[in-house]
């Protein structure tokens, strides 16, 4: 896997972001993956919105991309760079949440870009590579 979407990533692209959406065709659906925690993320998003047609959009459209999207596995490799982020930025006195290090630590597991909107925080990660699907 070439890239791994982070959570604001993957809403642009449900929101329909034309410059996140023409990245995606560029890169490949099988070159980009969803980690778990994004999924959860998500989920949660979407549950916290009082039944209405916008929930049902962005429900629709999150089922859609999921369904065409690879997951990226949690593996105890995912775990061991979990632990060394958190520690790391820690140790600096730059904590993080923990689902932001669990995202990171599947890029960095597969040796993937993270795509992510979250370049403050996300750039202190060492070693992560970070690309904004959304910019210019």
């Amino acid at each position: 896997m070439k890239y791994v979407l982070d959570t604001n990533a993957l809403s642009a692209l449900m929101k329909g972001d034309a410059r996140a959406l023409a990245r995606l065709r560029a890169a490949g659906r099988a070159e980009t993956g969803i980690p778990q925690p994004v999924i959860a993320e998500i989920e949660y998003g979407i549950a916290r919105l009082p039944r209405s047609k916008r929930r049902q959009a962005l429900q629709d459209r999150f089922d859609l991309l999921r369904a065409e999207l690879p997951r990226c596995q949690w593996t105890d490799t995912v775990s061991e760079r979990f632990g060394a982020i958190k520690a790391s930025l820690e140790h600096k006195g730059q904590r993080i949440e923990d689902f932001d290090a669990a995202i990171a630590a599947h890029a960095l597991a597969d040796g993937s870009s993270l795509v992510t909107a979250d370049l403050v925080h996300m750039v202190r990660v060492p070693g992560l590579t970070v690309e904004d699907w959304t910019a210019e």
